[in-house]
């Protein structure tokens, strides 16, 4: 059974809210949507070890945060094309209470769970 047209609208509401402070994390952090970094990190750290670590440290939230930024603008193509929803895997409904926890899933939890 496919999702009611407000089912839709609420995912694709939710998807557009998350998409904005993703952006704007990254804005926070010097990054870009689509990739490139500009991280800079105080002058004042005492040693460059200590420097280097805490980059290495934002650079890694950096990649997740543009996966995620990726997994978000996929799952709202999904909602564009009707798909959203619907495992990627052996076309069944995703449950709404898996969408709620994970609004980018594109695997149902049997699916999922198989995966692993």
């Amino acid at each position: 059974m496919p999702f009611s047209d407000d089912v839709l609208a609420q995912s694709r509401q939710r998807l557009e809210s998350e998409l904005v402070e993703i952006e704007k994390e990254l804005a926070e952090l010097g990054a870009e949507a689509d990739g490139s970094i500009q991280v800079s990190l105080d002058e004042g750290f005492a040693d460059a070890a200590q420097a280097t670590s805490e980059r290495a440290k934002v650079l890694s939230f950096v990649e997740g945060l543009i996966k995620h930024l990726h997994d978000v603008q996929s799952a709202l193509g999904r909602v564009d094309r009707g798909s959203y929803g619907r495992c990627e895997r052996c076309g069944k409904e995703i449950g709404p209470e898996r969408l709620e926890a994970v609004p980018t899933a594109r695997l149902c939890i049997s699916c999922a769970q198989k995966k692993r």
